[in-house]
């Protein structure tokens, strides 16, 4: 097997500082055999083959949240909505879109995250319909199957048949797709049916999701009973008394149901407290935000310092197209950048890459180090700064695969899955680095 050395003009690692002038040393396979400055790489890889990129090289991205199913109602709603707001008109539009239709635009955005150089998703759905897409172009990771459900029988109906819907696609779940049961938010899931749901999953060694603390209006009614949620849900047919009103705020009702764990991703907490934020931290849950989406229906942010300053390592997610224009991770980092100007690039492209992987928990991808296979990409070019500041200024630049790697299953070289035991940190390089 040959070693195929690819000498950089900058080189976004994943979970550490950019280099400049780096080079990496891969196997036929994606392997990553060496990695760090040119000039200590090249004198070690003597007689291999050298490609010279004039541009950024980077590990694959990790969409660690998104909604393949809904791809088919772009612009079904306009922004500014509120939440309430627009999932109604959203999903008025969901219920006159054909299967086919339907079908057709889940394929085409898998297409769109292979573009992209998207290695890795999180995608939830109330069905499978992304599971033979994703099998096909090679793309790994959870595939969140949630549940709705505030009245108990409906809810755990449903449960009993997700399970049979994904006895049908067991053969999507053999390259490295993980059947992930969920429950969609705790306001709109009987308590019982989430405990069954997180249960399920962590029997099966899976991880589960939930979208948290997405909206005041969620806080409202979790706490009160009271608010546009309230109304929506009972125009949605849902009767009075359903479940009891926890009178808990999102984090603290999400604590109560075990939810607040290191096998649970947490996703948008925009509504999130400061306090809220340091108790998910000191429970090592995962989290992915999702600030296009966040800004497009309620034209508000994540506080991205305050995770930062609480010790949290958010990843990145695109939503649906509903309510994003891209499925683009580094389009998320480029609004955060926008957002929140004094957070280093190299920390934002962290969360499109390495704190994907880790919130999916697939330790093999999202950084360049030595023994990962990330899926190496590059765009051309360079300019002033780091190598991250480069990427996230090149969004829009056509994206091209480096490693001689088949975006097709590997049956040889399965996913190693992170241990449960043991935090996800970054890998100690040798000196190289």
């Amino acid at each position: 097997m040959r070693a195929h050395v690819f000498h950089t003009s900058g080189l976004v690692v994943g979970d550490g500082p950019s280099l400049l002038d780096a080079a990496v040393v891969v196997d036929d396979t994606g392997l990553v055999l060496d990695v760090g400055s040119a000039s200590e790489v090249l004198p070690r890889s003597t007689g291999a083959d050298v490609t010279r990129i004039d541009g950024v090289a980077f590990p694959g991205l990790v969409n660690a949240h998104t909604h393949l199913e809904l791809s088919s109602l772009a612009k079904s709603a306009p922004p500014g909505l509120g939440f309430a707001a627009w999932a109604k008109k959203m999903l008025g539009k969901r219920m006159k879109t054909t299967a086919a239709r339907a079908e057709k635009a889940t394929a085409d955005a898998v297409d769109a995250l292979v573009r992209f150089g998207t290695v890795a998703v999180g995608d939830v759905g109330n069905g499978l319909s992304s599971a033979t897409h994703l099998y096909r172009a090679g793309i790994r990771g959870a595939l969140f199957h949630e549940v709705f459900g505030s009245v108990l029988e409906a809810a755990m109906a449903r449960v009993e048949a997700m399970k049979v819907e994904a006895s049908k696609h067991a053969s999507s779940f053999e390259g490295g797709l993980v059947w992930s049961p969920s429950a969609h938010t705790l306001h709109t899931t009987h308590p019982d049916a989430v405990r069954t749901l997180v249960a399920l999953a962590r029997s099966r060694g899976a991880r589960s999701s939930i979208h948290l603390a997405e909206h005041a209006a969620e806080r409202e009614a979790l706490e009160h009973g009271t608010g546009a949620m309230i109304t929506f849900l009972a125009a949605m047919g849902v009767p009075e008394g359903a479940f009891v009103w926890p009178r808990l705020g999102p984090i603290a009702y999400a604590e109560s149901l075990s939810l607040l764990a290191d096998d649970v991703v947490l996703v948008h907490l925009t509504d999130a407290t400061s306090a809220e934020l340091e108790t998910i931290a000191a429970k090592n849950a995962n989290v992915v935000l999702c600030p296009r989406s966040n800004q497009w229906i309620e034209g508000r942010s994540p506080n991205l310092p305050a995770m930062l300053r609480a010790g949290l390592a958010p990843a990145l997610g695109t939503d649906s197209l509903a309510s994003c224009a891209s499925l683009d991770v580094l389009e998320e980092a480029r609004e955060l950048k926008s957002r929140f100007p004094e957070t280093s690039a190299d920390t934002l492209l962290q969360m499109a890459t390495w704190n994907g992987a880790c919130a999916l928990g697939i330790s093999e991808i999202g950084r360049v180090a030595k023994g990962a296979r990330p899926g190496l990409f590059a765009v051309d070019g360079h300019g002033p700064g780091s190598a991250s500041e480069v990427l996230l200024a090149s969004v829009g630049a056509p994206r091209r695969r480096l490693d001689r790697v088949s975006r097709g299953r590997s049956d040889t070289v399965p996913p190693r899955r992170l241990d449960e035991n043991q935090p996800c940190q970054p890998d100690e390089r040798k000196e190289t680095v």
